[in-house]
């Protein structure tokens, strides 16, 4: 249930970015807090008015998240901390399959979740951190039906080509994405090695794909 809420909740504040109208100047002063306010907001709307995501139109959705919002999120420090200790060994080249595959499942998750939003609203919560900090929490509860859900994300302040803050690590009622996916690659690369984990990956894609 963590899981599944995981993975819809995440979904929700990635597809926001599709509705970013706002110039680089704009994206690296805005505060972190500002940003998921705005990005929640403006997804929920976008999700609630596309009768094509609402039907689950995979191809779509996948397509927008792809092209929009990846660059929202430091997806590269993302595989690494889900891979662990094992990235530093890997080749240049088994890093990127492992991030090209890590990117595709993820994708391909977050496509499918977004079929599920309907009426949820987004509550902010009080931030803690200094104005020097680098790496900061943005804390929020999801309400809908039910209780309402914990939503914390993990920003850090990025310089340099798209400078701003991005995201790379998201926590759903204390269970944080990337220590989930580590725990699962843990096991793959103990069991089948690096290599293992990156045919794992592969076989799990296109699995997916052909489900469609």
């Amino acid at each position: 249930m963590k899981i599944r809420f995981l993975r819809q909740l995440f979904a929700v504040l990635l597809m926001g970015a599709s509705a970013l109208l706002i110039t680089p100047a704009r994206a690296a002063d805005e505060a972190p807090e500002a940003l998921i306010k705005r990005l929640s907001t403006e997804v929920l709307d976008n999700i609630k008015a596309d009768k094509a995501i609402q039907s689950g139109d995979l191809s779509r959705i996948i397509a927008l998240v792809d092209a929009k919002i990846m660059p929202n999120v430091n997806f590269q420090r993302m595989t690494a901390m889900a891979v662990g200790p094992t990235w530093r060994q890997a080749t240049p080249e088994q890093q990127k399959q492992l991030q090209d595959e890590f990117k595709i499942l993820l994708v391909r998750t977050y496509a499918g979740a977004l079929t599920q939003v309907s009426d949820q609203t987004i509550a902010m919560k009080p931030m803690r951190a200094a104005a020097e900090d680098k790496e900061v929490v943005v804390r929020t509860e999801v309400k809908g039906r039910g209780d309402a859900i914990q939503l914390d994300y993990r920003l850090e302040k990025t310089s340099g080509e798209g400078a701003g803050w991005k995201i790379f690590n998201m926590n759903v009622l204390g269970v944080w994405l990337v220590e989930t996916y580590r725990s699962q690659f843990a096991q793959e690369i103990s069991a089948k090695g690096l290599n293992g984990l990156i045919t794992t990956l592969t076989d799990r894609n296109k699995a997916n794909a052909k489900k469609g």
